[in-house]
């Protein structure tokens, strides 16, 4: 089928997929979790099948196939994926490769056959969960009802491409042998069988292309979307003829009857049964088909071979039947069933081992092998179609034989002992036991088939033995011997690794050994000992001015952050002045005797010297204390009374408890003490107000949130400490009587005093006013979230709250000096235990240190902010600072000056690794507080994370909310930290503070926005009754009952009571609802959050009981508790009624458009009063562009209201004539006002700061505050009350400087925010402070919110679905609502997401934390310098112990510590070899440029290895001599760093693709290597291969010393006993000892062909990993697909629209992808000046190499801080006018002038000095750097010696070239590649 004959749905389904973008992903961590997924059995096949190490053609290897399937299989459950394997019938001819020639068909659908039945057989024994499941079709009914039943997640299979080599294989074929055809229709079966899972609702995982990577299995995923322009029926179309065509290349199965006919043993009637039509995985005949025939057959046999004898298994009754219908038909064939007789008698005595033969080829003068090979041929079809019919598997279940089919027949061995016996059996040749069981099935066969079996005797005569051919090459022996290698920390280590070493070659000959003394490196353990050169002093002292400002504008930012922040009651931050005792008796106090020294400091003095006069004293002082507080008290009451005036006014008893809440929350302390019952008993008196009315109106149903809010006040009320009089609580006692709620009695009640106002009782008697429900079920339905929810908590006099019970726990542990690991979900109290540490080592010295790691940058600002707002701290000497900021490309204070260090993964582990810290500031670490520490488990930076737990110095602090083995985590951290000598403990707490309720929203159908809705949600929590959104109860997502419910399923209070209910209405017999669980009988009379969740417990338990039990009413609860589908409104308006809205203005929505969609959402949680709110999109495209449409849809439609609004044009012609009055104004005198003394007037005596408090609570003139120009607030989501305009207009100028687009800032005006990591930092920054500030009610984010970040919300909504919104990111997203101290309740909301998505992430398990393999080679390398440059310091010893001697969370504990400690010293001997350590353990040569560039390993080792082979000194030779040479010699050099750096693999290429590739001005694929750099890089994996071959070896030959006979998923065990040599059938070749038994069954020996193939091939019980191995795979004949061309593409267009649409980047991503590989070059460049000692500085001066991106972005800081200080008032208030009418002018418009704009000012140097570093200070270094390289290469090319900056010789390697030509070609190289990305950014 070729492109000219695709009918329309063929050509459409090709276009479809090629129009797929599939990206990159963890399928464990960061995709499925612990969620269920289906492997389509037949592309596992596939995969496994095209191993070009499996002998099918010629050997026919079941066994090694079966293997292959297993050892897959088991690399997803050693990655703990949940999965089920399916087969479907008429898929089963995409399982053969369509290389595989024509005649070897059958030989793959035999395997297909015994696999499937091997695992049937076994899987439920060892892996219950995983099951295997046969269907007919995928669109059958049967199938889709288990789709439908089980909620599969996705689905793996392959998509019918093709790797390079097997494409290249098929180019050298002859004409006749093509199998294009045949890959077509393979192709588009694939393609259709991927669009019919997709347009299903399943993505697709490929697995072609899958690779094992650590605990990650990263593969592609190809994704479905909402605007496909293909129709899904013309896709359909496609799949059917591709499927169609598919199956009529099958042949027709042949039936059961037709086989067992032929032996002449069925009846009449069985023979005149019709054969059945396939399905569910076999030829389906009549049920009984073939039944009793072949149980007699197997009858016979059983009594023939004994029941109980050992040889009676299923492929030992398989191989006689299809041996007797073959006799049957061919008499002739005895000798040929003998010898199959015998092979399958050998693998059942023999071991594995000795079945590794040789392919031996016949010799042309004999013949035989035609009659041998047709005779397999009919073997192989027969035994395939026994094994795959039903029958069979009733007539084998019946007799229980044991499944051995795994191992059928071994082809390799079969013809071995066909050539070997003349293709005769010589039995008298046989060891005993052999020949007694061959003669035993021999004479079974016979008697089947009533034919005698000839076995002849030997005669003696050895020329009878067929003579034959060998096809065995010789291959070379691994190197058995290492380099010689000491070092006294490690050899502690590998002592008990005994190895043979070549003593003949101590060092490298190959390699010059240059001693690494690096100038500047990561690890350098002290500073250069030349002096730095002094700037002029005019440079210097400018500089120093400049560093000077920059520091203080950071410092000015990270205070306004810190006043934006708010601690755990919502208040703002207060520092604490923090005080250390200083002295020789000073001593670190613990808590405990700070405890002691409050309780004394409280009790007083009780005696001693003067204790009558001190008591005197104290008398007097309290007098007066008594008389200033009564004197308080009424200047207090008049307070009160002047504002209960003003609140008397109010509109309404809402309006009035509003505003009197408000009144209450601004009172001093000094002032509630005295006033707060009172305030609260007139609040109180409005709700009354409230909920009587409702109750005369006939609403009492929609007034219960009254009530509950009712309930709470009560509650409060009588609980009060201070002012609770008589008459409060006679009257809080006739209210509750009133309404019959219940409230507990008064703990104390005070002296009785006259109220200030008259308590008003409703005229209402208790049936009338009561809220007419038991006092549980109305707690319960409609209190829950007002419930107190302290846990056991108690004052405690080291925090300032009353803690809970596990919060005590904690800070015992810290106050220990213990480690302490703390699970508890979002807004349960986490936050104070970092700061509690934080302050124990702020009070102890000056001198410890804490660091606090945190994953993402945006969190490191946000601490160390907070830090800001709640620490002060003065100290005696310079250069100490409270806290700060180290990041790649943030740093703010000095990090090694600080006592509290916010930081990142990757740079705490560069700052703990680096020699000049090792004997000071690592010493100094106290503690260490690992935030979100279930960032372990991610694929990017997860190891850093291990690393650093395992290299921690002091004891730790692990906090997170989402751990889902929390036990198994804990317990490796416990292990650990022991070995440490530190205690860890681990404690964990379920509940949430708030709970969260979740809602789906339905759109409208058709929509009209006429400005935001008024608000009217009083009282009203949630989002129930709100039209479009519907309640979504937690058990109802219990779809799937298999998996069970997951421990962090929380219920809220009425979530268990309609449980309950649901429970009792649907009990039955053996299916009853104790008594004990009627809430009437578990729960008090007032109702805890605490008592709910003990109740809630028992309920799920119960719960849990019923979905395991089918027979239970589980599924009619949950029906029950399911909320019907909403349907559309018709018509939603946001404003007005439909007379407002004119014909055809209504919008008709389409509900799968989030842009569409969003507006009308927030116009409802607005009227609800449930914003603000967060839409978490994991696309950074999606967030904007939903954004924009927002920022539109409110623009055209205030344009519209303003041109037709008559109140709009009244008010501003109002406003301008107020405008012109005020001005008249300002000419005239004002009034004098009299003043006294003593700041209180005549008549209340009320302060002048009282009096100014009371008159802003007046109505103010509206027209002050009004703008014309400003949006309106009924288009506009901005709460302008909340932040003044000069303080909005300053952050705009900041950010115009910045060049933040326009139209963000005018979404910004409009109270709406972006938030992404692609975002300007200081417009993330200025998001995060006006959302807190409640100015923006709308933010649009990705993840980067989602990780602990303080942005409390009311309602978080998940906008559209993604592939990263998994059940992780779904809790860690969720938990921004409802945060402790803010709200009652948190609403979470589904905006298009389907239900079925929806219930998954509620029901979802959180995954396991898996770990990594910690110990990679560049690791190793830095150990060796941080001993080395540390001088063996105890800190880099203690770090290396550590390493080295704990269990690794990956490997499962101390039992693999020989593999690590193997895989250690093969690390050691690479490095050796490569030239990058001396014998002794010392860094040499170009150490420090693979270090500098640890974050790319193994790229850097590739890089290195060209390094050192001098390929870039030969590309870069004569760099400079002409124009086209220096281009020719730069593009080849982007070429080759594409193939090193950024590596992103294609989808395996297809002709289809590449053709449509060819329209893009992208190659897209990367052009392969150059040929001089692909073989340094193939020797380079060559040695790695040699090196780790032997790893292999010396490790099993040291621990593996039992023969390898179990399969490696089912564990069966295959093979016989016999020992090697006591048998003499055959002659087999020597055991392999490295490669796995089950491979070398192909006949392949412990020689590797590649570093794949030993991690793949290796024997079980040996460790491998290919990620950490160093080597790189070369395309094509290493990789299976190419490498995207995207870093190659954009140096040569640089276009940023290229690389989206055509390399598939995504536009979020293309900016952090350029800038990763700028840093690699400024990386690279940095090196080779500090090897060529061209430039000096520090160990740690490495990290101020970042990529330019950063350095712009840097410079543009730089530049507003020197603006800063020039900017005025006028300045600023030019820009806000700006702002305001930028609103005028379009998105599109606005965006287009931005990006035109080069900036003014500093930043425009910054721009024209493109090729500097991002430190100011270091400009005259590059000068002085560039100084050299002159001098240096004037001196080369007058071949004289040059000196570097130490006075040491510059090394030039073999050559005079030296590095300076390849310096020049980066530096360059560089320059170009930053000029695009500058215009990229700009």
């Amino acid at each position: 089928m070729d492109e000219a004959t695709h009918s329309e749905g063929i050509r459409a389904l090709l276009d479809w997929y090629n129009q797929r973008k599939p990206r990159s992903i963890d399928l464990v961590g960061d995709y499925a979790g612990q969620e269920l997924f289906l492997v389509e059995g037949d592309s596992l096949l596939l995969e496994c099948f095209s191993n070009s190490k499996l002998d099918f053609g010629y050997g026919l290897q079941v066994l090694h196939a079966t293997y292959a399937v297993e050892h897959y299989l088991q690399n997803l459950v050693r990655r703990k994926c949940n999965f089920h394997l399916t087969f479907v019938e008429e898929h089963r001819e995409l399982c053969i490769p369509v290389d595989a020639p024509a005649e070897h068909r059958e030989k793959y659908l035999l395997a297909r056959a015994a696999i499937i039945r091997h695992l049937h057989q076994f899987l439920p024994e060892t892996h219950p969960s995983l099951q295997l499941l046969l269907f007919a079709s995928i669109r059958g009914a049967e199938f889709e009802r288990y789709l439908s039943s089980t909620g599969v997640y996705f689905v793996v299979c392959h998509d019918g491409a093709r790797p390079a080599r097997a494409m290249a294989a098929d180019a050298d074929r002859s004409h006749h042998q093509s199998t294009g055809p045949v890959h077509e229709l393979e192709k588009l079966a694939f393609r259709g069988m991927i669009w019919w899972f997709i347009h299903h609702g399943y993505n697709v995982a490929l697995v072609n292309g899958l690779e094992w990577r650590d605990s990650k299995v990263i593969t592609m995923i190809v994704e479905g979307t909402r605007d496909a322009p293909i129709t899904p029926e013309l896709l359909d179309q496609g799949y059917d003829e591709a499927q169609g065509a598919l199956s009529s290349r099958s042949i027709a199965p042949t039936g059961i009857i037709e086989i067992l006919g032929q032996l002449h043993l069925s009846d009449s009637a069985a023979e005149k049964q019709p054969n059945g039509t396939v399905a569910n995985g076999h030829v389906h005949e009549p049920e009984t088909a073939g039944v009793p025939e072949l149980n007699g057959l197997l009858d016979r046999i059983a009594t023939s071979l004994g029941s109980d004898h050992a040889l009676l298994t299923e492929r030992v009754c398989l191989t006689i039947v299809t041996l007797a219908q073959i006799l049957s038909d061919e008499p002739g064939a005895v000798s040929l069933a003998a010898v199959v007789l015998l092979q399958l008698v050998l693998t059942s005595h023999v071991p594995l081992s000795s079945r590794r033969v040789e392919a031996v080829v016949v010799s042309s003068e004999h013949g035989g092998e035609p009659d041998l090979t047709l005779f397999l041929r009919r073997f192989v079809t027969v035994s395939g179609i026994l094994m795959s019919s039903s029958a069979w598997e009733q007539a084998t279940e019946r007799r229980v034989l044991p499944c051995d089919v795994a191992d059928l027949i071994d082809g390799r061995l079969l013809k071995m002992v066909w050539y070997t016996g003349n293709g005769r059996v010589v039995a008298d040749q046989l060891p005993t036991p052999i020949r007694e069981d061959f003669h035993t099935l021999a004479d079974t066969l016979g008697m089947i088939c009533g034919l005698p079996l000839r076995v002849d005797e030997a005669s003696g005569n050895t020329h009878l033995l067929r003579p034959w051919v060998s096809d065995r090459r010789p291959t070379p022996t691994p190197h058995m011997s290492v380099l010689p290698f000491s070092n006294p920390v490690f050899d502690e280590h590998l002592a008990r690794i005994k190895l043979a070493t070549d003593s003949s070659s101590a060092e490298n000959p190959g390699v010059p050994a240059k001693i690494h003394r690096e100038v500047t490196h990561w690890h350098n353990a002290k500073r250069p000992l030349e002096k730095k050169k002094q700037l002029p002093p005019g440079v210097a002292e400018k500089t120093q001015k400049r560093a000077l400002r920059s520091n203080q504008f950071y410092m000015a930012e990270m205070s306004a952050y810190a006043a934006s922040l708010t601690n755990s009651a919502g208040k703002s931050l207060e520092p604490e002045i923090i005080t250390v005792a200083r002295g020789k008796k000073a001593q670190q106090s613990s808590a405990k005797d700070r405890k002691e020294d409050k309780k004394a400091t409280s009790n007083g003095p009780k005696g001693g010297p003067n204790a009558g006069k001190k008591s005197i004293l104290a008398d007097i002082a309290a007098q007066r204390e008594s008389k200033d507080s009564e004197t308080a008290g009424r200047l207090f009451n008049r307070v009160w009374l002047n504002a209960r005036q003003l609140l008397d006014g109010a509109a309404d008893p809402r309006s009035r408890y509003l505003k009197t809440e408000k009144y209450l929350e601004e009172l001093p302390d000094s002032k509630r003490v005295v006033l707060e019952a009172e305030i609260r008993v007139y609040m109180l008196q409005a709700l009354v107000e409230i909920w009587v009315q409702a109750c005369k109106e006939g609403k009492r149903a929609e007034g219960y949130g009254t009530a509950a809010l009712l309930w709470d006040s009560l509650r409060n009320l009588v609980l009060l400490k201070d002012g609770l009089t008589p008459a409060i609580a006679a009257y809080v006692e006739k209210i509750s009587s009133l309404l019959q709620l219940p409230v507990p009695k008064p703990a104390t009640i005070g002296t009785a005093r006259e109220p200030s106002f008259k308590f008003t009782i409703p005229a209402l008697t208790p049936p009338t006013g009561s809220v007419a429900l038991p006092p549980q079920e109305f707690q319960l339905l409609h209190a829950g979230p007002y419930m107190d929810r302290n846990v056991d908590s108690a004052p405690d006099p080291r925090v300032h709250f009353e803690p809970d019970r596990w919060q005590r726990r904690v800070l015992d542990e810290i106050d220990a000096n213990r480690s302490v690991f703390v699970v508890a979900p979002t807004s349960a109290g986490k936050t104070f235990i970092s700061f509690y540490a934080m302050e124990q080592i702020l009070r102890a010295d000056d001198n410890g240190v804490l660091v606090y790691v945190a994953p993402t940058k945006a969190l490191v600002n946000q601490i160390a902010a907070e830090i800001q707002g709640r620490f002060k701290k003065n100290y005696e000497h310079g250069g100490k600072s409270v806290w700060a900021i180290h990041t790649r490309d943030h740093k703010v204070n000095n990090p090694l000056g600080c006592q509290i260090l916010v930081t990142v993964p990757h740079v705490l582990q560069i700052m703990l690794l680096a020699p000049i810290n090792a004997t000071t500031w690592s010493t100094r670490v106290k503690r260490i507080i690992f935030d979100e520490i279930h960032e372990i488990g991610q694929a990017e930076d997860g190891v850093v994370w291990e690393q650093l737990l395992l290299l921690a110095p002091c004891p730790i602090i692990a906090l997170s909310a989402t751990v889902g083995n929390p036990e198994q985590f804990s317990s490796w951290m416990e292990s650990t930290q022991k070995s440490l000598n530190y205690d860890l403990t681990m404690i964990t707490h379920a509940s949430r503070y708030s709970d969260l309720r979740k809602f789906t929203y339905i759109p409208p159908t058709r929509f009209v926005f006429k400005g935001l809705p008024d608000r009217s949600a009083f009282t009203r929590l949630g989002l129930d009754d709100t039209p479009g959104f519907s309640f979504v109860h937690p058990i109802s997502s219990l779809v799937n009952t298999s998996r069970g419910m997951p421990d962090d399923l929380t219920l809220e209070a009425r979530d268990c009571l309609s449980l309950w209910k649901a429970m009792v209405k649907h009990q039955r017999e053996g299916y009853g609802v104790p008594e004990a669980l009627d809430p009437a009988k578990a729960l008090p009379h007032i109702i805890k959050k605490v008592e709910v969740t003990n109740w809630e417990k028992q309920l799920k338990a119960l719960i849990r009981v019923w979905m395991a039990d089918p027979k239970s009413p589980f599924e009619e609860i949950r029906a029950t508790l399911t909320t019907p589908k909403a349907i559309p409104e018709d018509l939603l308006i946001s404003r007005g009624t439909a007379t407002d809205v004119a014909e055809g203005e209504a919008e008709r929505l389409d509900p799968s458009n989030l842009e569409a969609t969003t507006l009308p959402m927030l116009a409802r949680l607005h009227a609800r009063d449930a914003l603000p709110a967060i839409l978490f999109n994991y696309d950074r495209t999606r967030c904007e562009n939903v954004c924009q449409a927002l920022l539109s849809q409110l623009k055209s439609s205030e344009e519209q209201w303003k041109a037709t609004s008559p109140k709009w044009k009244a008010m501003v012609k109002g406003w301008e004539t107020w405008k012109k009055a005020n001005e008249k104004m300002k000419f005239k005198k004002p009034a004098k006002t009299s003043s006294k003394k003593g700041g209180a007037d005549a008549e209340g005596g009320v302060s002048k700061a009282d009096q100014a408090k009371d008159n802003a609570s007046e109505e103010q003139n509206p027209y002050e505050s009004f703008n014309p120009d400003a949006p309106s607030d009924l288009f506009s989501f901005a709460d302008k009350r909340k932040l003044q305009t000069s303080e909005l207009s300053q952050y705009f100028w900041q950010l115009e400087r910045k060049g933040v687009w326009p139209w963000l800032l005018e979404a910004l005006t409009r109270g709406i925010g972006v938030h992404h990591a692609g975002m300007n930092r200081k417009y993330r920054q200025v998001v995060e402070i006006l959302f807190r500030k409640g100015y923006l009610r709308v933010v649009i984010a990705t993840g980067t919110l989602a990780l602990g970040i303080n942005m409390p919300c009311a309602t978080v909504v998940f906008s559209g679905d993604s592939l990263f919104l998994t059940a992780l990111n779904f809790r860690q997203a969720a938990g921004r609502a409802g945060r402790r101290g803010f709200d009652l309740l948190g609403n979470v909301v589904f905006q298009g997401i389907t239900h079925e998505k929806v219930c998954r992430l509620l029901s979802s398990r959180l995954p396991d934390l898996n770990g990594h393999f910690p110990i990679t080679t560049t690791l190793v390398l830095r150990l060796f310098m941080l001993l080395r440059e540390s001088d063996n310091s105890a800190f880099a010893t203690r770090s290396i112990n550590s390493l080295l001697s704990q269990p690794r969370l990956y490997l499962g504990g101390e039992s693999f510590r020989d593999q690590v400690l193997h895989h250690l010293r093969f690390s050691i001997e690479y490095l050796r070899r490569q030239g990058l350590l001396s014998a002794k353990g010392t860094p040499q040569n170009f150490a420090g440029c693979v270090t500098h560039l640890y974050y790319t390993e193994n790229s850097s080792f590739a890089f290195h290895a060209l390094l050192k082979e001098g390929y870039f000194h030969d590309l870069c030779a004569g760099f400079d001599a002409n124009e086209a040479n220096e281009a020719r010699v730069l593009e080849t050099l982007m070429i080759v760093m594409s193939h090193l750096f950024g590596r992103r693999p294609c989808r395996q290429a297809d002709q289809e693709y590449l053709a449509l590739v060819k329209q893009s001005s992208s190659v897209v694929f990367l052009p392969e290597l150059p040929s001089k750099a692909a073989t340094v890089l193939r020797k380079h994996n060559r040695e790695t291969l040699e090196c780790f071959s032997t790893y292999v070896k010396t490790f099993a030959d040291e621990h593996l010393k039992e023969e390898e006979r179990e399969l490696p998923l089912t564990g069966h065990r295959v093979g016989g006993k016999m020992k090697r040599g006591d048998h003499e059938a055959f002659s087999s070749l020597p055991a392999t000892t490295t490669r796995s038994a089950f491979v070398a069954l192909s006949g392949h020996g412990d020689v590797f062909d590649s570093v794949s193939d030993l991690c793949d091939t290796a024997r079980q019980g040996i460790f491998l990993e290919k990620a950490i191995i160093p080597h790189l795979d070369v395309y094509p004949d290493e990789a299976s697909a190419p490498l995207n061309a995207y870093l190659y593409d954009f140096y040569k267009h640089g276009d940023v629209t290229q690389l989206s649409k055509a390399n598939g980047i995504g536009r979020g991503d293309v900016w952090f992808v350029l800038n990763d590989f700028s840093l690699v070059l400024a990386t690279i460049i940095a090196s080779l000046q500090v090897f060529m000692k061209l430039s000096a500085g520090t160990d740690l001066d490495m990290l101020d190499v970042i990529g330019d991106g950063d350095v712009a972005e840097n410079a543009q800081d730089d530049a507003i801080a020197e603006a800063d200080e020039k900017s005025s008032v006028s300045s600023v208030a030019t820009t806000t006018s700006l702002a305001y009418a930028s609103s005028n002018t379009s998105v599109a418009s606005t965006k287009k002038s931005n990006t035109t704009s080069t900036g003014t000012g500093r930043r425009a140097k910054v721009v024209d000095d493109w090729e500097t570093a991002a430190s100011l200070e270091a400009k005259e270094d590059d000068a002085q750097s560039a100084r050299n390289s002159s001098r240096a290469e004037a001196s080369a090319r007058s071949n004289k010696h040059t000196l570097g900056l130490d006075g040491e010789e510059i090394w030039t390697g073999t050559d005079e070239r030296g590095l300076l030509q390849v310096l020049k070609a980066f530096q360059k190289l560089r320059a170009e590649f930053d000029v695009k990305f500058k215009k990229m950014w700009a």
